[in-house]
């Protein structure tokens, strides 16, 4: 395991990153091909998912959970990716562990494990059995310890915002195989960049910050990837991440620059549970 005041400080860390496949395999051609994806192939340039699932050295036999997967893009690429002989599972946080600004959103959020899957049949053109979906704190018997990937799309900050991290990661590493992995994919702050910036709630955390993190709860880095860097991105927005696109928040205002910019730089990190 890698000095975690090393990684505090910033001090460089070499990481070999494994090997990636060279060419995505028909499985995957096909699940990027496919006609449900039309409205989100759009955003492949900004986030790369052959490249992205390559390295996270997913393959369509695995048993792979999507946190947090909110409005689906990568959930349309992963379920027809898995339906012949994997398994996709999505899994949210605890629901009752939050606090809710009224009871339509508190109702809302404790709907989502009923509603997901019919959402995800519907997006993907796929039989609602082959989508399971499940809270942390209620993990499936044969789900625990079975899982051969988890991957966390954009919402580590979300689990440090609301303080959720620590449940969230405890949960994570006890779905995973003894050779199961995490990959992580968040908007990255640049290394030097101040707290009010970099501690979340801008949507921007440090790179070291995440690894370290991770190794508090019993993973250590397999490897680090620059496919969805963006060196254009200031990550420095008063707006936060969702200032960029997709969101738009500020709407037309120097919309030109923010679409010449793109989506947010991001880092894109491999874990596996330590011994």
């Amino acid at each position: 395991m890698k000095s975690l005041i090393a990684l505090l400080t910033g001090a460089a860390v070499i990481v070999a990153a494994p090997v990636l496949a060279q060419n995505a395999n028909s499985a995957l051609e096909t699940a990027l091909a496919s006609e449900t994806r039309d409205e989100d192939r759009a955003r492949d340039a900004f986030r790369h998912p052959a490249e992205t699932l390559n390295f996270f050295q997913v393959k369509p036999e695995h048993t792979v959970v999507e946190y947090a997967p909110g409005g689906g893009w990568y959930t349309r690429l992963l379920v027809p990716y898995l339906a012949s002989s994997g398994r996709y599972l999505a899994m949210n946080g605890d629901s009752d562990a939050r606090i809710y600004r009224d009871r339509a959103s508190e109702a809302r959020t404790k709907g989502w494990t009923e509603r997901f899957p019919e959402a995800a049949a519907e997006w993907t053109g796929m039989p609602v059995e082959k989508i399971t979906a499940f809270e942390s704190d209620e993990v499936p018997e044969d789900v625990a310890g079975q899982v051969d990937r988890v991957v966390i799309f954009r919402s580590m900050h979300g689990l440090l915002n609301g303080n959720r991290a620590d449940a969230e990661l405890r949960a994570v590493r006890g779905l995973l195989k003894d050779d199961g992995m995490v990959g992580v994919v968040q908007h990255r702050a640049k290394a030097d960049a101040p707290w009010e910036i970099s501690h979340g709630t801008r949507g921007y955390l440090k790179q070291t910050q995440v690894i370290a993190l991770f190794e508090l709860h019993g993973f250590e880095l397999v490897g680090t990837s620059e496919v969805n860097a963006n060196p254009k991105d200031p990550a420095n927005w008063d707006g936060g991440v969702w200032t960029l696109p997709p969101i738009l928040r500020y709407g037309d205002e120097n919309r030109a620059q923010y679409e010449a910019i793109g989506e947010s730089d991001r880092m894109t990190l491999l874990f596996r549970k330590a011994n």
